[in-house]
């Protein structure tokens, strides 16, 4: 087993919380999934919450990615040795209509999944321990780190673009096993480490 867990304080997960990201509770209906679907009335969601289904949240500098002293420190501590970049839009990629629909089927994976958004945004839909979902608004100079075996999904806003950083442990493997995953090994390491650990913050390394 690759994943490990360890406990940390909540404060770690905060960096530059004054650039908070937004987040909330879904309003699930059939509207276009790139609208920001809240509900009435709205139900914010604090970093404090996302720590505790296990994600991790630094505001960084995009536009000084290539000599970030602060990311360099990120990937070192946490052994992040792979990185490449994903220009997502419609003139950029192929079959990008199936490859949405891909994103936005619920899965979970076998490692982290570290996206850093250098320009433009999207939403990141994570369940929490009730299975609610809850949308997490990412743009520019967000980075957020989602643990192994949490349920998510993904999808462009309506401005329909986004770049984003992708950086990995060792060889990167994007494989997504579509829910339900009950049995998948990440998955039960993550229900017992924090869905069944109520208002503990995790890091895996």
């Amino acid at each position: 087993m690759r994943h490990k867990f360890s406990w940390v304080n909540n404060q770690r997960t905060k960096k530059h919380s004054s650039m908070a990201l937004e987040a909330w509770y879904m309003e699930e209906n059939e509207e276009d999934k790139r609208l920001p679907h809240h509900k009435n009335p709205k139900e914010f969601v604090s970093l404090n919450k996302l720590a505790e289904i296990g994600i991790l949240y630094w505001h960084l500098n995009p536009k000084n990615y290539e000599n970030d002293e602060e990311l360099n420190k990120i990937r070192e501590t946490r052994g992040y040795n792979y990185m490449d970049l994903l220009d997502l839009c419609p003139e950029k990629i192929e079959n990008y209509e199936e490859k949405l629909r891909n994103f936005y089927t619920e899965h979970i994976h076998a490692d982290e999944e570290i996206r850093y958004c250098l320009e433009g945004s999207g939403y990141f839909d994570v369940r929490d321990k009730d299975d609610r979902w809850i949308r997490i608004w990412i743009k520019g100079g967000d980075m957020i780190i989602l643990p192994a075996g949490i349920y998510h999904r993904f999808t462009l806003d309506t401005s329909n673009y986004v770049k984003l950083m992708r950086l990995f442990k060792g060889e990167p493997v994007w494989t997504a096993y579509n829910r339900p995953q009950e049995a998948h090994p990440a998955r039960q390491e993550y229900i017992k480490n924090v869905v069944e650990n109520s208002g503990i913050a995790l890091e895996a390394h």
